[in-house]
């Protein structure tokens, strides 16, 4: 096993301890030397009104980190703070609050506001609460404010558990503007197995975001069942950080447009030591994705996609399904695959060119072939002027020998009449391509790493120019500078 592939989980667990930076080398095919793969820690800031840093080489502990390209400055304490309490709460069926109540609010919050749920019961272990969480309406202003739900120990994780069919966690914020707003959910374990209503179980149901405004969401140390979507997210100005979580899956009835994570066309999209499975089958249909995912810049750290059953047969379709548009930064990506009862629908990474998703100016370049390009004779020396996509040490444990891991479609040539749709893919030149896949150190069982078609490397020795793409944070530097992020 190479170098990075075989310490990738002792870097992680370093940068999260505080051990800097830490860095091994990746061997190339024919022993050649491959590029060094960078695992940086996440920059510091300080809580609650927390302000990001730009320095890579910060010692992140604790819940007042946040990636660097996350600017956490600006945010005011939430105006309204409520605790509640765990025994009164289960024995009501509904939240008792210690101090103010909710009925304060009047169902309606202004400013923001923070709930504090008791960790642990009278007998000491960890509460369940029988019932969804309570969210009121978000009335004023949005700039600056925060929202956050959060356990009283951190580290304990609180669960919600109900069989509503509407069970949920529903974050709505409309006409967000270029207002800068926060969310966070920190501990808190969403079990809803009969909420086939909600469009998530956590639904980040925030609209009408405007440069140069921004939503923020961190989710650490969750785990998530339920909904169409496990997770569900528009699109927007909006960045997604998720780690140390579990998404557990989904229960809609409609499989082939729900998975177990939804992410429409937003800014970044972010996923640290964390796991995906559960994506629910249904009848005879192929089923949806584990990750359905079109942010504009994707960064996957130490990530296990699995499509495990949930209530019937192991989802068909590749595990993960994302844009080729934008750009992609993969390290440590685990995929593990189950015998299906319909024919598995090739590949297990599709990087997909048949719909626009996001805000036109999210994308420095035509996403349709376009006259003015044609790729250079040497691409590895382009990739900065290219969409990329790059996967290093990704494992593959399948029920069989996959054809392919990874599949990049070709650029059309036309908008169908929604301007969505993308036509003419399988009309157009490999010449004519404005995006290149990368991999390295890819393993497991597969008889080749990438399907036939496009810009698309295993291993490459790359020029000096190119290598920025090897370093994590060199990469997001890149590719939220191209549109002024």
């Amino acid at each position: 096993m190479p170098a990075v592939s075989r310490s990738f989980l002792v870097l992680s667990l370093a940068g999260l301890a505080g051990a800097g930076v830490a860095a091994a080398a990746a061997s190339a095919v024919h022993d050649e030397a491959a590029p060094k793969i960078v695992a940086e820690p996440v920059a510091a800031i300080d809580a609650p009104a927390p302000v990001s840093s730009s320095s890579s080489q910060s010692t992140p502990t604790g819940d007042g980190f946040y990636p660097s390209y996350m600017p956490m400055n600006g945010l005011h304490r939430p105006a309204t703070t409520l605790f509640v309490k765990c025994d009164a709460s289960r024995a009501a069926g509904k939240e008792v609050y210690q101090g103010r109540d909710g009925d304060s609010l009047y169902g309606r919050a202004e400013g923001g506001f923070e709930f504090v749920y008791e960790a642990l019961d009278g007998a000491g272990k960890p509460c369940v609460y029988p019932f969804a969480p309570w969210m009121p309406d978000i009335v004023g202003s949005l700039q600056g404010t925060q929202y956050i739900l959060r356990s009283s120990i951190p580290g304990r994780r609180v669960t919600f558990r109900s069989g509503d069919d509407w069970a949920k966690v529903n974050l709505r914020l409309f006409q967000v503007g270029a207002q800068r707003v926060h969310f966070e959910m920190r501990d808190i374990e969403l079990d809803f197995p009969a909420a086939n209503q909600p469009m998530g179980a956590l639904h980040l149901e925030v609209v009408d975001t405007a440069r140069p405004g921004l939503f923020t969401a961190v989710v650490r140390r969750s785990k998530i069942f339920g909904g169409k979507n496990a997770i569900f997210v528009p699109s927007g100005e909006i960045m997604l950080y998720v780690e140390d979580s579990e998404i557990a899956g989904n229960v809609g009835t409609n499989a082939d447009q729900e998975h177990a994570t939804y992410i429409n066309g937003t800014l970044v999209s972010h996923f640290r030591h964390s796991i995906w499975r559960g994506q629910r089958a249904w009848e005879n249909s192929a089923s949806g994705h584990q990750i359905k995912d079109k942010a504009y810049l994707r960064i996957y750290e130490d990530v296990t996609v699995a499509n495990t059953p949930n209530g019937a047969p192991p989802s068909a379709m590749p595990l993960v399904d994302i844009s080729a548009f934008g750009f992609t930064w993969a390290n440590g990506l685990h995929i593990k695959r189950q015998l299906s009862a319909q024919e598995p629908r090739e590949g297990l990474v599709d990087l997909r060119t048949e719909i626009a998703y996001g805000p036109p100016d999210h994308y420095p370049w035509n996403l349709l072939v376009s006259p003015d390009w044609r790729m250079p004779a040497a691409p590895l020396t382009a990739l900065d002027k290219v969409y990329v996509s790059a996967f290093f040490n990704t494992t593959v444990e399948s029920f069989r020998s996959e054809p392919f891991v990874f599949a990049l479609r070709s650029q059309g040539n036309a908008l169908a009449a929604d301007g969505i749709e993308m036509l003419g893919g399988d009309q157009t030149t490999r010449a004519q391509q404005r995006i290149v896949s990368l991999a390295f150190d890819t393993e497991g069982r597969m008889q080749k790493v990438y399907a036939p078609g496009g810009w698309t490397y295993v291993n490459p020795q790359l020029p000096p120019e190119s290598e920025w793409v090897t370093d994590r944070d060199k990469f997001i530097r890149h590719a939220l500078g191209l549109i002024g992020r």
